[in-house]
């Protein structure tokens, strides 16, 4: 149905709107077949760059499932990095991070941490919180590759100060211990 209403959209003028949220429906129904091939050839298939651009936005503003929102966020950077303001880009350069994080976890645990995705500091903070150690490591080493150049609203040492302060509070005992006497 999709690709019958796109070469009726080719054959006869369909506002802008309308045609906006046919493609974004497509693309999202592609995605979450999990089709990134044909997602991506859908999005070479839009001339129009302004078109695309807000497809691509409204569709990674659904918040579509984890793969979905990968995709989205690297087409996104990737194709119109220098369109975006500032805050949207650290946002949707978040959003990749914190779904590249997502993606080393175990797939049964995605679903706990999946709301934090956009905020790959907060979920780091949760792991800790939850004394996942093992999942921390691979998610501390994962962000640490993808922050090397990038500016997106923190840092390496963010991530360090965040360790830090879990460290000591692992170290500080409530209590006293008190010296037998002989």
């Amino acid at each position: 149905d999709y690709v019958l209403c796109e070469e009726w959209g080719h054959l006869y003028p369909v506002p802008r709107e309308d045609l906006i949220n046919l493609h974004r429906e497509h693309l999202l129904h592609l995605l979450e077949m999990g089709d990134t091939n044909k997602a991506l050839q859908l999005l070479q298939r839009i001339e129009d760059p302004g078109i695309c651009l807000a497809i691509s936005e409204q569709s990674i503003d659904q918040h579509p499932n984890l793969a979905a929102s990968h995709f989205l966020a690297d087409y996104l950077t990737a194709h119109f990095y220098a369109n975006l303001t500032t805050a949207r880009r650290n946002e949707i350069q978040a959003l990749y991070m914190g779904s590249k994080v997502l993606l080393t976890l175990p797939e049964l645990s995605r679903v706990n941490y999946f709301h934090l995705s956009s905020r790959p500091l907060l979920m780091l903070e949760q792991l800790l919180m939850n004394m996942k150690v093992d999942w921390v490591a691979v998610a501390v080493q994962t962000l640490h590759q993808l922050l090397a150049g990038q500016e997106i609203g923190f840092t390496v040492e963010d991530i360090d100060n965040l360790l830090s302060k879990y460290a000591e509070k692992a170290l500080n005992f409530p209590f006293a211990l008190k010296e037998k006497r002989s």
